[in-house]
């Protein structure tokens, strides 16, 4: 016959505080098995503790959590054989649950999220009754001549307190589940769970004799015991079927605040949300949430991994949490040793950094944007691809000490910054190298197929172009130039360097019969066959080696014009239209030009005073600016129709 050593009432100052736990603590009612878990890890971590002070000398045995499931009796159980409870501890720690007031607690912290508050108010045990219907608590205290306890509760505040037969330390929570709760009676469920909240808990979880967690989490473990195939294994695990990352830092430290980790730079595909954070934050190995928005730094939010923190206060909303100065100092750890492993790889091995840069460098441009910290940190590692042709490397010689005395031997050559026939330079390298012949001036291309005509216009002469090409660019110019506002960027297509045009060419020579020079010759021709009066015509002879080689004519688009327009598009958030006010400027040294201007000098008049090559004339003049157009992606869907048929045209009467 059972003794029953006390009945009572839950301690609870106003209502029944279950149905509120049902209602606003949690939303997802599978916690409570972490929590459960957790509990118990924590019962075998605190006899740990009171053996290592000498408080307990027994038998500690394997530590070991076991979970069974029968399905007839519709009971769920966790067992531990940690410290256990006496009765005295029963009504401690389960009975009073010390609240002034259950409403007013719910008022407080409803709405910091579902599991912001899990486990920090007395609360993770109560979680059971969100799926049970029936509690109950066998438990067994370390302490010498303890007596087994029971502790069973209806769902209600009544509860009873009474002997219990068990025979072994420890404890065993019993939940019988609710009918609509009966899906935590399948294995498979189970073991669902105790993967995605328990599996790195350093105990081993047991269900129907058989080990169900990982129990190992690389991130305790100290980095120089772990391999590449233990990071990369790991990450496996926790991202499958997704690309090797390129790299990955591990954090660990334990002041001022306690943070271990491990971070991944993955490659970043196009279907990547960069705005979602996909770290996952645990608590002392328990899973909390599947982002940590609030904890990291916004710009490194495509990372992946792990972070692991036991100082980033749970039980708050998350406007707290961004304004919290631990979370903001531990956000600023973060972002440091992220900027320190990259600052290693590019002193250590500049080609996996080169390699990698084109996933990287939206990191750490993102980065260098919007942490002002992080851009003093890498801006000497901010690199650009760039049509610099690099010499190759020489390994300087140095004076050693030998046996026979001072020698010169070869030393070890600097890092290359050429990478599969592809070189990349920093900002400041580029300014260096090109001091003497533009000072202070930046020629880029964020376009290789659509710009390669200007950019090889660019080389032709000896201007090295950076290429600034990922869809972050755009912005990152614009930073760029208010961080070094000495220093002016211009897009290959914006305006031409004096450098590019040939001031030597005769185009200032008179025609007698006309009276005017041959570039306003070509000028007015070009201007009669388009008829666009907001088309600026510009006639330059360009320089070139190889005159056929270079184009006929350009479209040009002004740097602040274009500028603006691309901000009006975004701000609207619609694609920008090609801007109806641009330059043509015309080659007047192509040799397709000059014989334009010859073919149209020396027509035939028709009857009606009439020139019979003028059409032919305008048409070739419209098909020289839909080639530059096209290296401009200037047509929509009516332009490139009429470009067809004008192409057509120009064909046809070309093979007449």
């Amino acid at each position: 016959m059972t003794t029953i050593l006390e009945q009572g009432n839950i301690s609870i100052h106003t209502e029944n505080i279950f149905p509120i736990i049902k209602k606003w603590l949690y939303s997802d009612h599978e916690i409570f098995l972490r929590e459960l878990i957790s509990n118990a890890v924590d019962a075998i971590q605190k006899l740990r503790m009171v053996s290592h002070s000498g408080e307990y000398s027994g038998d500690l045995g394997d530590p070991l959590i076991e979970i069974k499931i029968d399905k007839d009796a519709k009971t769920l159980s966790v067992s531990d054989n940690g410290i256990g409870m006496t009765a005295d501890e029963v009504k401690k720690y389960i009975n009073q649950v010390a609240f002034s007031s259950a409403e007013e607690f719910v008022e407080k912290y409803k709405a910091s999220g579902d599991q912001q508050i899990i486990g920090h108010f007395g609360l993770g045990f109560y979680s059971s009754f969100m799926v049970a219907k029936h509690v109950r608590i066998d438990t067994l205290s370390y302490k010498d001549g303890a007596q087994p306890v029971r502790w069973d509760c209806d769902g209600s505040t009544e509860f009873q307190l009474s002997e219990s037969d068990r025979t072994t330390r420890g404890t065993t929570v019993t939940l019988t589940l609710q009918d609509e709760e009966e899906e935590y009676l399948e294995t498979a469920r189970i073991q669902q769970l105790v993967r995605k909240y328990c599996d790195f808990m350093p105990v081993p979880i047991y269900l129907d004799g058989e080990q169900i967690n990982r129990q190992k989490a690389p991130w305790k473990e100290s980095p120089s015991s772990l391999t590449k195939d233990d990071y990369l294994e790991f990450y496996r695990y926790l991202y499958p079927f997704q690309e090797d990352p390129l790299l990955w830092v591990h954090l660990n430290t334990d002041y001022p605040f306690v943070v271990n980790g491990i971070l991944y730079f993955p490659k970043l595909r196009p279907d990547v949300d960069v705005t979602k954070g996909q770290i996952k934050l645990f608590c002392n190995q328990v899973f909390v949430s599947d982002n940590c928005e609030e904890v990291i730094p916004r710009f490194l939010m495509p990372l992946r991994g792990v972070i692991d923190s036991s100082d980033i206060p749970l039980n708050v909303s998350r406007s707290f949490l961004q304004n919290d100065r631990t979370v903001r100092r531990i956000a600023d750890y973060i972002a440091k040793k992220v900027g320190d492993r990259l600052k290693e790889l590019y002193r250590d091995d500049r080609e996996a950094y080169i390699r990698s840069w084109q996933d990287l460098g939206t990191f750490v441009k993102f980065g260098s944007m919007n942490d002002d910290k992080f851009k003093k940190q890498v801006e000497d590692i901010l690199i650009f691809r760039t049509t610099y042709q690099e010499p190759p490397a020489e390994k300087p010689a140095v004076e050693v000490q030998t046996a026979e005395g001072d020698v010169w031997e070869s030393g070890a050559a600097a890092p290359s910054n050429t990478v599969d026939g592809k070189t990349y330079t920093t900002l400041k390298d580029y300014l260096e190298r090109n001091k003497e012949r533009h000072p202070n001036r930046v020629f880029y291309c964020n376009d290789e197929a659509n710009q390669a005509t200007y950019v090889e216009l660019h080389k032709s002469q000896g201007l090295e172009v950076l290429f600034l090409d990922s869809f972050i660019d755009s912005h990152f110019v614009s930073f760029l130039e208010r961080e070094y506002p000495e220093v002016r960027f211009s897009r290959v297509d914006s305006e031409l360097d004096d450098t590019l045009i040939d001031k030597d060419q005769a185009n200032d020579i008179v025609d007698p019969t006309t009276n005017k020079t041959r570039s306003e010759q070509i000028k007015e021709l070009f201007e009669k066959a388009l008829n666009k009066p907001k088309l600026t015509i510009r006639t330059e002879a360009l320089k070139s080696d190889n005159a056929e080689a270079a184009p006929p004519a350009m479209v040009l688009l002004p740097e602040s014009l274009r500028r603006l327009q691309e901000m009006t598009a975004l701000l609207q958030q619609q694609e920008m239209a090609f801007p109806e006010e641009h330059i043509l400027l015309v080659n007047t040294a192509h040799p397709l030009v000059q014989n334009l201007l010859s073919r149209s000098q020396g027509t035939i008049l028709q009857p009606d005073g009439s020139a019979a090559s003028d059409d032919l004339s305008t048409l070739l003049c419209q098909h020289i600016y839909d080639l530059a157009l096209m290296s401009q992606k200037g047509f929509d869907a009516e332009g490139m129709k009429a470009f067809v048929e004008r192409s057509n045209q120009v064909l046809t009467r070309l093979t007449r």
